[in-house]
């Protein structure tokens, strides 16, 4: 898995329809589902999702942020925060060895991507988050971003979209990290107030404090195939209850029988899909 665990990134062409991107190294993957060796070239031409079983790889912040936008349009904010040892955490090492750790693994400061950006020539706000950055868990600086995102979009009038990848809440920020909940929603209750809309895009896996907050209250919330939804892990909650569990109650698939989710969107098709949700909003 050495192409999702570079710092680099890959990167796709300009064009309404993705064609390549740049690989760093490796020309097989193994697919973590299915077991079935990928070539890379055609792997990224599919948009890094198995042609044998369908599942949907993992596909880091800025190549989505290619994906969902217009050539060139992405205007990143807040690139430059980062987060800060405030109760000085050490587990099997310290909380600010980790933070660099993660920094040069995924070149990223922290754990979203945060900016403005067109689709299909239609502006909007776009959050990504990105889980090779400490399981992309929300921490101060990941609430942070997203709720200034938020109010820069209800201040400009404009929708929001979030791509969530999570694991949760970040343990090594403590309370800090369970703040961002209510400070994400409250701003996203804000920019409902102003009758602007808010998308959530919900990808494998999304858990935890991400899922009970901005995740789940979006006016519409899509999720690709298969992702994992939920608050906690299956075995957690199946030896808290005492009780068997439906197969398959976290995917996707499930919750939008349940009604949690709107839609489930094939990669290849998310971002026409995306476009029909902005030009509907717009109009």
């Amino acid at each position: 898995m050495s192409l999702f665990g570079s710092g680099k990134y890959s990167t796709l062409r300009s064009g309404a329809r993705p064609h390549r991107m740049v690989v760093p190294d490796g020309s097989w993957v193994k697919c973590s589902h299915c077991g079935q060796t990928l070539y890379t070239d055609r792997l990224l031409d599919n948009l890094l999702v198995c042609w044998y079983c369908g599942y949907h790889l993992p596909v880091n912040a800025k190549t989505r942020i290619t994906m969902l936008t217009d050539p060139d349009s992405f205007e990143e904010f807040d690139a430059t925060l980062h987060s800060s040892d405030i109760l000085k955490f050490v587990d099997s090492k310290p909380y600010p060895v980790r933070l660099v750790e993660n920094e040069k693994k995924s070149g990223l400061p922290d754990a979203v991507v945060c900016g403005k950006a067109t689709l299909e020539k239609r502006p909007y706000m776009l959050g990504v988050m990105d889980f090779r950055f400490m399981g992309a868990s929300m921490g101060s600086v990941v609430g942070e971003k997203i709720t200034r995102l938020v109010e820069r979009a209800t201040t400009e009038k404009l929708p929001v979209v979030i791509v969530t990848a999570s694991g949760g809440a970040r343990m090594q920020e403590g309370i800090l990290s369970l703040m961002q909940m209510a400070k994400t929603c409250g701003a996203l209750e804000r920019h409902a107030a102003a009758n602007l809309p808010y998308i959530a895009i919900l990808t494998n896996p999304t858990y935890g404090g991400v899922t009970a907050s901005f995740a789940a209250v979006g006016d519409v919330i899509l999720a690709e195939p298969g992702a994992m939804i939920g608050f906690a892990g299956p075995r957690v909650i199946q030896e808290t209850t005492n009780a068997k569990l439906p197969e398959g109650f976290q995917t996707a698939e499930f919750l939008l029988e349940k009604g949690l989710i709107d839609r489930v969107i094939e990669r290849k098709n998310l971002r026409k899909e995306l476009a029909l949700l902005l030009e509907f909003f717009q109009k």
